[in-house]
């Protein structure tokens, strides 16, 4: 009797094994959201614009609502597809300052991207997107 309850066991175990429920190995981490490129574009713009005025104070009255949009943005993406916010220490260290020339440009290769994710979006996501897109167009005529 003993001898059938242990194989019994064995065969048990090794059909638990080879249905991975005893598998070691971890399981590899879901893909990033399709958002997550906009997210990031989001947080580095906010970052650019943050760079410009301290470079150029004289700037921060036309700059600095443009750096609050981002970051809403930003803030409503990670919300969206469930990421979180570095906190401001532990955001990227610090590049030089971009021109506005150089941030109008950086607004519409954003925008581009934008409006990419908005056109292939579940439309639970797309007006958030697309809200962004037209933000960033906004902000790319504003620098002009």
């Amino acid at each position: 009797m003993k001898r059938r309850q242990l194989l019994g066991t064995a065969v048990g175990v090794s059909a638990l094994a080879g249905c991975g429920l005893l598998d070691d190995d971890p399981k590899p981490p879901p893909p990033p959201d399709a958002l997550q490129p906009v997210l990031d574009e989001a947080r580095q713009l906010a970052a650019a614009y943050d760079r410009a005025i301290l470079a150029e104070p004289a700037l921060q009255q036309r700059l600095a609502p443009l750096a609050e949009d981002h970051r809403a943005h930003a803030a409503e993406l990670a919300k969206l597809i469930g990421a979180a916010l570095p906190s401001a220490a532990a955001s990227a260290p610090p590049a030089e300052a971009k021109s506005v020339a150089a941030l109008r440009k950086a607004e519409q290769a954003a925008q581009k991207t934008a409006a990419a994710a908005c056109r292939t979006a579940p439309s639970e996501r797309a007006a958030l997107v697309g809200s962004i897109a037209a933000a960033r167009a906004t902000h790319a005529e504003a620098l002009r």
